[in-house]
C-alpha cells in the first residue's frame, strides 16, 4: 500500500507504510500533534523525543529537528497534526488581550504534552470531519484549528508564552550556531532566516568568518563527521549520511570519495 497525506487545510493526517525520514528539517509553524500509530523520534540538535501511539505534542516554530518515522505492529505509521498559523495566532492575542507575552524559556524544538482526554477526543472528532466532503470541510477546519488552540491554553496554559511569540529570530553569532546545526538538512535561506540575515548578508558574513562559501564549508562539515563516524565510531555509511546532513546514499558516496580518495565502505 503506497505512503499518503491527507492535506485538509491547517490539518494533515498522515500515513506511511515504510520507514521515512522528513524532507526539509525546519519547523515553520507550530504544530500540534497526536502520533496515532507507529514511532516518530525526534532530535533538535540537543534532545531526542520518542512518541508513541497515542501521544501529543506541540511543536514549536522556527526550530530544527530531524524526524524518523517507524512502523508500529500493524505495519503502518500515522499522525494528525493541526498547524496554528501565525494569523490565526495574532487574532486570538488581539482577542484575549496577551499583549505583554514575555519570550518562553522553553527552548526545546518539541513540547511533549501529557495525556489528557480532552486532546484524545479532539483528535477523534478531527478523524470523523476529515471524511466529509471536500466542500463541507474549510469552516469547519478552519474553526477546529481555533479549537485546537483554545484547548492548548485551558490544558496546558503554560504554552501561552510559547504560542503568542511573534518575535523573529535575530542576528547571532554565526560561528558558534553553524558548528551546532550544521548536521541539518535545510537551506540556505533557512539558515540565513535563523541567524537573523538576509540571505545576501548571510553569505557575506559567512564568507568573513569562515573564509569560504556555506556551501563549500557545509559539504566539507559533514564529510569530515560522516569520516569520523564511519573510521573511529564504526558505522556504516547508510548509518550516518542522513544523520550529517545528505538526502541521498550515492550522492554522500560520491562526494566523499572525491574528498577522501576512497569509497566510505572501504573505511570500516
Amino acid at each position: 500500500m503506497a505512503d499518503k497525506s491527507e492535506n485538509k487545510g491547517k490539518i494533515l493526517y498522515n500515513c506511511y507504510f515504510n520507514r521515512s525520514t522528513e524532507g526539509e528539517q525546519f519547523i515553520q509553524e507550530h504544530v500540534f500533534t497526536m502520533q496515532v500509530s507507529g514511532t516518530l523520534t525526534i532530535n533538535d540538535g540537543k534532545k531526542t523525543f520518542v512518541m508513541k501511539e497515542g501521544d501529543f505534542r506541540l511543536s514549536r516554530r522556527n526550530k530544527l529537528a530531524k524526524f524518523v518515522k517507524d512502523m508500529g505492529p500493524a505495519g503502518d505509521f500515522r499522525s494528525i497534526s493541526v498547524y496554528l498559523d501565525q494569523e490565526l495566532l495574532r487574532k486570538i492575542s488581539q482577542e484575549k488581550g496577551f499583549t505583554h507575552i514575555h519570550p518562553s524559556p522553553v527552548t526545546d524544538a518539541v513540547i511533549v504534552l501529557k495525556d489528557n482526554p480532552l486532546y484524545k477526543s479532539y483528535m477523534d472528532s478531527l478523524l470523523v470531519y476529515l471524511q466529509m466532503p471536500p466542500q463541507e470541510q474549510q469552516a469547519i477546519m478552519d474553526l477546529k484549528v481555533r479549537e485546537a488552540v483554545l484547548l492548548l491554553l485551558q490544558v496546558n496554559p503554560e504554552v501561552k508564552e510559547m504560542l503568542f511569540d511573534f518575535s523573529e529570530p535575530g542576528k547571532i553569532d554565526l560561528e558558534n550556531f553553524m558548528a551546532k546545526n550544521f548536521r541539518f538538512n535545510v537551506s540556505m535561506g533557512r539558515f540565513a532566516y535563523l541567524t537573523g540575515r538576509s540571505l545576501s548578508t548571510f553569505k557575506r558574513d559567512f564568507e568573513k568568518v569562515f573564509h569560504t562559501t556555506p556551501s563549500k564549508w557545509l559539504l566539507d562539515k559533514r564529510l569530515e563527521e560522516a569520516h569520523f563516524q564511519i573510521a573511529n565510531k564504526g558505522r556504516t555509511p547508510s548509518d550516518v549520511y542522513l544523520e550529517v546532513g545528505f538526502e541521498d546514499l550515492s550522492h554522500f558516496s560520491y562526494a566523499f570519495k572525491n574528498k577522501y580518495a576512497v569509497n566510505p565502505s572501504a573505511l570500516r
